[in-house]
């Protein structure tokens, strides 16, 4: 259906090499997931196989996209800027295949996608619509057009858990070859059968990329079992080589010692010894070339060191929230705040939830889930406000949205010190560089960071901190399916209190000890996920 042969694509900034000498073909009847972190041209990728004029502006490439007469349906990671201000009907009546359907045709299209046809010609802004919303009306004006083959960025990105089922389904009755990234183990896990793994390693100066025809959980376990057994040869290598290199420093000593002692008046000895030290050279340049062809010791992306130190702690009876808030607005303000004469659409939204009590002491471990539009964030940012004030614990929140702490022309470690001393600028980046942030990386502006970097910067400025309680959106959202369990299991061990919306059901079994369901009528306990 697709075709790529040997295509290598440059960064043009940095002169960095995001991929090389990739090769792939999409299938009928693959279901097929891009995984990595963040900046190693996933999405450089999808856009190239669509349309070169779309990343032209900052990359170059070389090599073969065979797309032949496939039509090709595309869904960008977030909605345009430029469409957030059209109607739902404007939306979809700017796409030629709109007009191209019948009414029969539509409704079909919108009961496939779990839409009613009526929404097709609403007057509501697309900007107004919950995340779910959005990604259904694109998969449904994608659609409109036939396509042959879908290539989807990150499409449950800011769904909720259960919009995320549905687009489970969706993809896996779907009769069309379908390539996406995705960061959502369960996702991957229950839709992918092919994997295409693209790597940037020894610090980013090598680019890499596996394609294997199984599903993510096998390809998981396959890559764990390789890299433990290419660790167990490499350690096993070069112990044998300082073995070898031992024994040699010892014949090499012994030589040059005789070399020194040997008198002059025995030419002949001194000639033996001279070969002998030939033989030595010899010997040690055939010691470097085993240790160019050794086995390499596995050089992985996934992982993140970050540890919360003692300073975490929080005793079990200690109350850190008590929040009683009846009633829960859409926007910034709350009703009461609101003068007399405006009404709900003055604060640009509705009455979201009311009745709600959530009650957190000692190192609780809470995560809030619920449907998009409910009124999730907007309520963690009213804990945040609460707990960000207090002077008895030591709070930080982790937006959903970085660049509401992140300060973009600083440098990440302008933006981690405080002091602004040297041995702090030392140690920070040491920090930065055991999370895989290179030289270059560190003192580049925030700007030019990708998300799943920016998302360690922040971690990496709460463990710093030594914060106590973890206000947290989406915390998982950019991180890529294989860093995820390191920081599932930091998460998971951090001794003060955690307060998280998440649609990360792999997150919340882990790393949530109770979970509340955000509803009109308050929060619920949920049992399971």
């Amino acid at each position: 259906m697709i075709q790529i042969k040997n295509l290598t694509i440059i960064h043009k900034r940095d002169l960095r090499t995001m991929i090389e000498g990739f090769s792939f073909a999409l299938r009928p009847g693959d279901k097929a997931a891009i995984i990595g972190e963040e900046g190693n041209g996933k999405s450089t990728l999808l856009k190239l196989m669509v349309d070169e004029n779309l990343v032209e502006d900052y990359v170059s490439w070389e090599g073969e996209i065979i797309r032949g007469n496939a039509h090709i349906g595309y869904l960008a990671q977030e909605l345009p800027e430029k469409d957030h201000e059209l109607s739902v009907y404007a939306f979809c009546s700017v796409f030629p295949g709109f007009f191209d359907r019948n009414p029969r045709e539509l409704a079909q299209i919108a009961v496939s996608v779990g839409l009613c046809v009526e929404i097709f010609y609403s007057e509501q802004l697309m900007g107004t619509l919950s995340g779910g919303e959005k990604v259904k009306l694109q998969l449904a004006r994608l659609m409109m057009g036939q396509p042959d083959v879908l290539l989807l960025d990150e499409p449950s990105n800011d769904l909720d858990v259960e919009t995320i089922s549905w687009l489970e389904n969706y993809i896996n009755e779907l009769k069309l070859p379908v390539l996406y990234i995705s960061h959502d183990e369960e996702f991957l896990r229950r839709t992918a059968n092919r994997i295409i793994h693209l790597e940037q390693v020894r610090r980013k100066t090598v680019s890499r990329y596996t394609v294997a025809g199984v599903g993510y959980d096998e390809y998981a376990k396959n890559r764990l079992l390789q890299l433990e057994h290419q660790g167990q040869v490499a350690r096993s290598e070069r112990r044998d080589y300082e073995k070898q290199q031992e024994r040699f420093r010892r014949i090499a000593q012994k030589v040059e010692h005789q070399q020194n002692a040997i008198s002059r008046q025995d030419p002949h000895g001194g000639k033996m010894l001279k070969k002998k030290m030939h033989a030595v050279k010899s010997l040690e340049r055939r010691f470097e070339k085993e240790f160019v062809d050794m086995t390499e010791v596995p050089d992985t992306e996934d992982a993140v060191f970050i540890k919360f130190g003692e300073q975490a702690y929080l005793p079990p009876g200690k109350k850190v929230l008590e929040l009683e808030l009846p009633e829960l607005w859409a926007g910034s303000g709350d009703r009461d705040s609101v003068p007399e004469t405006s009404s709900k659409e003055f604060i640009s939204g509705k009455l979201l939830a009311k009745d709600i009590l959530l009650r957190i002491t000692g190192p609780e471990h809470v995560g809030i889930i619920g449907a998009n539009g409910v009124g999730k964030t907007t309520l963690l940012r009213k804990i945040a406000d609460q707990l960000l004030t207090r002077t008895d614990i030591k709070a930080a929140y982790m937006p959903q949205n970085y660049e509401e702490l992140l300060e973009q022309e600083k440098t990440p470690v302008e933006f981690l010190a405080v002091t602004g001393n040297q041995e702090e600028a030392v140690r920070i980046s040491n920090y930065l560089g055991s999370m895989k942030y290179t030289r270059e990386e560190m003192f580049h502006p925030v700007s030019d960071l990708s998300g799943g970097q920016k998302a360690k910067l922040l971690m990496l400025k709460m463990s710093m901190a030594g914060c106590n309680v973890l206000i947290l959106d989406e915390p998982t959202r950019n991180f890529s399916p294989l860093s995820g369990p390191v920081i599932r299991q930091m998460l998971a061990g951090f001794s003060g209190a955690i307060i998280s919306v998440s649609h990360d059901r792999t997150y919340l079994r882990e790393v949530c000890d109770k979970i509340y369901r955000l509803e009109p009528d308050g929060l619920k306990v949920v049992e399971s996920i």
